[in-house]
């Protein structure tokens, strides 16, 4: 396996032009909405990577190493010795809800020793959750999923992921991994403070809530803001919530998308079913970097003893980086600490994670958390 990153910055590319640019098999692509719009960037590099299959989303953040960039564009420049890959990619558009559309994808990928599935998926208009529960539903659960949620900086308007040159917004992009070559680990942390009793939720509508406890959710959240309420929807990033649900016995971290003052609704990033417990929380700027490096070091252990990881994937979540701010980078250094000086590192700041739970292995949406998939192959 060998990797390189590439940078788009202040009008220019770095470290692109290379002997080998014809043997590439993946070129990841992160950037911001307003490049790849206003850019021919996607044609340009499937000329120059010809054989490439040219994976790419928007972006609230870009990570090449541990430098956090904003408005430039960072790929990686995969090319794999053993290990067979296959892409997909699909439009929202072309069905009536996002489970069907994850039943889908599973359909189009080959199980035939897939080993592990990376996926990109738009960040506005699909149900992460349901985007999941569908695709697992064809695949099984013991294939682990990770990747990310696309993002729009802090503007939430739109977003796009693309299979070389067809880029949209409602796209959902798999890459299965093929047979027993590819190791890959993965780690994933929050590292927020929970604040306040466990509560219930009373009413919701997939992922709308509407009552904890009986009473209005909305109304309660901005109680215990507080002073913070005032600037909603904004300081929903600074105070995300987990939950538990009937069917599990730990908590994911859940962020608001939007509220509806007016009929008093919340809208979250993923679903939040009737009879889960709810648990309020909020920022420790030391908590979410320590649980970057725990991260880190959970994605060296899973991938295996004694194996190296020599390219990882960095996925962390956009109201990490507005809560950390000039901090980011604390973050980053700290999630790939234990990695050699050899491991090649990029990522995205995301408006969603995918990661299979510790205590489950099973892949999920996540936010607020930061995730981070390593990968490593023997031939």
């Amino acid at each position: 396996m060998k990797t390189r990153n590439i940078q788009f910055k202040e009008n220019k590319w770095h470290n692109i032009e290379s002997d080998d640019n014809d043997t590439i098999d993946v070129l990841l692509v992160f950037t911001g909405v307003n490049l790849i719009e206003n850019n021919n960037i996607l044609s340009f590099l499937a000329a120059t990577f010809k054989n490439a299959q040219i994976i790419s989303a928007t972006t609230a953040g870009e990570i090449n190493q541990t430098n956090v960039e904003e408005n430039s564009i960072i790929c990686s420049a995969i090319q794999f010795e053993k290990t067979p890959i296959e892409t997909v990619v699909d439009n929202l558009s072309n069905y009536k809800n996002s489970f069907d559309f994850g039943v889908n994808l599973g359909k189009k990928l080959n199980k035939e020793n897939l080993t592990h599935i990376f996926m990109l998926s738009d960040g506005n208009l699909v149900n992460g959750d349901d985007l999941l529960t569908g695709i697992k539903s064809e695949i099984g659960e013991n294939i682990q999923i990770s990747g990310g949620i696309a993002g729009d900086g802090d503007r939430f308007q739109k977003t796009y992921v693309g299979l070389n040159e067809n880029y949209k917004e409602g796209n959902v992009v798999l890459m299965g991994l093929y047979g027993n070559h590819i190791h890959v680990g993965t780690g994933k942390k929050a590292g927020w403070d929970v604040f306040g009793p466990e509560k219930t939720i009373t009413k919701s509508d997939g992922n709308f809530l509407h009552e904890i406890d009986g009473e209005n959710a909305l109304d309660m959240y901005k109680t215990y803001l507080g002073r913070y309420a005032k600037e909603l929807p904004a300081s929903a990033l600074l105070f995300p919530i987990s939950i538990k649900t009937e069917d599990h016995n730990f908590f994911i971290v859940r962020t608001i998308l939007s509220i509806d003052n007016e009929n008093k609704i919340m809208k979250f990033a993923g679903n939040v079913p009737e009879g889960s417990t709810i648990r309020f929380m909020k920022s420790n700027f030391d908590r979410l970097v320590l649980a970057a490096s725990e991260a880190g070091i959970a994605a060296c252990e899973n991938l295996g003893n004694k194996i190296t990881p020599e390219f990882a994937i960095i996925v962390s979540c956009v109201g990490r980086k507005l809560v950390l701010a000039n901090r980011i980078e604390e973050e980053v250094e700290a999630a790939v600490e234990c990695f050699p000086n050899t491991t090649n590192v990029i990522g995205f700041f995301s408006y969603g994670e995918i990661s299979p739970q510790k205590e489950d292995h099973i892949s999920y949406l996540h936010n607020q958390t930061i995730t981070i998939t390593t990968f490593s192959e023997h031939v």
